[in-house]
């Protein structure tokens, strides 16, 4: 059983149809065939226009490392036999986790991730420094750089040892895995990147194509370096021993508070607890059901980004609590998704259902309906919660 059957016909008139306009716009990009642009679907204005920097550089190996994953940048004509050889890990164990058969050939610069972390990159396996990419700490030679060389050299020369390799630094971009229905348009617009940069930083073809379970490097945003604080230069800064006036210390001109040790304090009351009557615990969750069904399929992180409920075909689909739709999009089979924010930047996803009630914009309360359940072995709702972009399980959420 598949989670979404294939829809054919529609797509083809829509694409057929929309053609000609789209071959008249300068785009340097393959088409966007989910459309998910139209009918109230996810807009592309934002990702468009996000600046991102370049891709790290990897060491001689291809290895790019983080303090949480490591990935390896393919050569071309690379296999995952031949990749794992390079790195020293282990074939299958990398086929299995990427998706990916190990004779498969594999493009030039195509991101594959690593299951376990193998010898960190360094100036011997060609890498500008030392471990992971760390976040850059602050540089406080390069704070008081000036003040250190336009001081008074007073001081005798001294035997120096060689300074360790530098650390890498950098920002460790988020790692996402890619999930059935999910294109690398729908990915960028998620991420508010431009889909160009999402291809060059993970290699992919020119037709844009990502596969399940293929796991992606988000480009990192492109800002502005800290400015570094202004220090003063020889001329303005004070001659030790000048300046600022020293205050003159409390205990100099008053007397020390009375030693009144003598006299001990009452010792605290110890706290009354009433235990003749039972309380009743609050509830832990926050979020309605939005069927009433069984569990099929739990969450389970980079996997399963939610959970699946199955119910009767039919059964409507509720809002698990008040917010506003945000959007109605649908997979890459033609089966409707809904998105709904709530407050405090929560957003629950219903996908796998039929028969829309809602449009985006819309305000719904806690517990309406906003769609039903497909029919067949298909009638169950795949329901994720998420806080902002990252995923949470939404059981201990459900009440």
């Amino acid at each position: 059983m598949t989670l979404f059957p294939r829809l054919r016909g529609t797509r083809a008139a829509v694409i057929l149809a929309t053609s000609s306009v789209l071959v008249l716009s300068a785009c340097d990009e393959p088409l966007d065939f989910d459309l998910r642009g139209l009918n109230g679907g996810f807009s592309t204005k934002d990702a468009a226009v996000g600046a991102t920097t370049n891709r790290p550089k990897p060491d001689d190996r291809g290895v790019i490392s983080y303090p949480n994953y490591q990935v390896v940048v393919a050569r071309r004509g690379d296999t995952l036999d031949a990749l794992a050889a390079r790195v020293g890990a282990d074939a299958g164990e990398l086929a299995r986790f990427n998706g990916i058969a190990r004779d498969v050939i594999l493009r030039k610069d195509e991101i594959v991730a690593l299951p376990k972390r193998v010898a960190e990159p360094s100036p011997a396996t060609g890498s500008v420094g030392t471990g992971p990419i760390t976040p850059t700490p602050v540089d406080v030679t390069a704070l008081a750089g000036d003040a250190i060389n336009n001081a008074p050299d007073t001081t005798q020369p001294v035997a120096t040892t060689p300074l360790s390799p530098a650390q890498q630094t950098g920002v460790e971009p988020i790692r996402h895995k890619v999930e059935r229905g999910e294109t690398a348009f729908t990915i960028a617009r998620l991420y508010q990147v431009p889909a160009r940069a999402l291809a060059e930083w993970n290699g992919l073809g020119s037709d844009f194509a990502v596969r399940e379970g293929q796991f992606l490097l988000i480009p990192v945003s492109n800002q502005p370096a800290p400015q570094a604080a202004q220090i003063k230069t020889a001329s303005t800064t004070s001659q030790p021993g000048s300046g600022s006036v020293t205050p003159t210390p409390p205990s100099a001109t008053k007397p020390l508070p009375k030693d009144d040790t003598t006299t001990a304090a009452a010792p605290a009351s110890a706290p009354k607890v009433d235990v003749g009557q039972t309380t009743t615990a609050p509830k832990a969750g926050k979020l309605a059901f939005p069927v009433k069904g069984s569990i099929i399929r739990e969450y389970a992180k980079g996997k399963n980004e939610g959970i699946n409920i199955k119910a009767a075909p039919g059964t409507p689909v509720k809002a698990a609590d008040a917010g506003t739709v945000a959007a109605i999009t649908k997979s890459e089979d033609g089966v409707p998704i809904i998105v709904v924010r709530h407050a405090g930047n929560l957003l629950t996803v219903y996908a796998n259902v039929t028969d829309v009630q809602v449009q985006k914009g819309d305000t719904v309360r806690r517990g309406q309906g906003i769609a039903k359940l497909r029919g067949g072995d298909d009638a169950f709702v795949h329901f994720e919660v998420r806080q902002g972009f990252d995923s949470v399980d939404p059981t201990p959420l459900l009440q």
